[in-house]
């Protein structure tokens, strides 16, 4: 079985990079989809596109509305989604993005430091799989698909 899956989550490591390319090593029967992680670039799309805004909240809604566009398609067309909550920024993004993966049914793995536990023990019930590093979601991808 070949699994289309969606990188959630913190854009400010190689976490994506790293996975992909260990997984492509292991010929495992997975696709892997992603956000924009180019910070500038997702946060400026809108006023790029539509024009620029004197107030940063519209500034901010018209990148969102655009963006959600992307993320939005590639979870509904994900069987699994992965979300990795980093250790330096607030995630609000990757919270919302586990939600909407929640709410569509699609199986879940959540990776996050030992220290968010409490902070994200919502999402965690509601993922598959809870890991702390990419190596143990790497592992989880090599059971599933018959490589272990």
């Amino acid at each position: 079985m070949h699994f289309n899956i969606y990188l959630a989550g913190e854009i400010h490591t190689p976490w994506r990079d790293e996975l992909k390319t260990a997984a492509t090593e292991l010929d495992l029967p997975v696709s892997f989809h992603s956000p924009i992680t180019d910070h500038a670039s997702s946060d400026d799309c809108g006023v790029s596109i539509l024009g620029s805004e004197e107030k940063a909240f519209w500034h901010d809604q018209k990148a969102a509305g655009i963006n959600s566009i992307l993320t939005r398609s590639l979870i509904e067309k994900s069987d699994i989604v992965i979300v990795k909550f980093g250790e330096k920024y607030r995630q609000w993004n990757a919270a919302f993005d586990a939600g909407i993966a929640s709410a569509l049914g699609k199986q879940l793995i959540v990776i996050h430091p030992e220290e968010f536990q409490h902070a994200l023990k919502k999402i965690d019930a509601a993922a598959n799989a809870v890991a702390s590093n990419t190596d143990q979601v790497l592992q989880i991808l090599k059971y599933i698909t018959g490589k272990a």
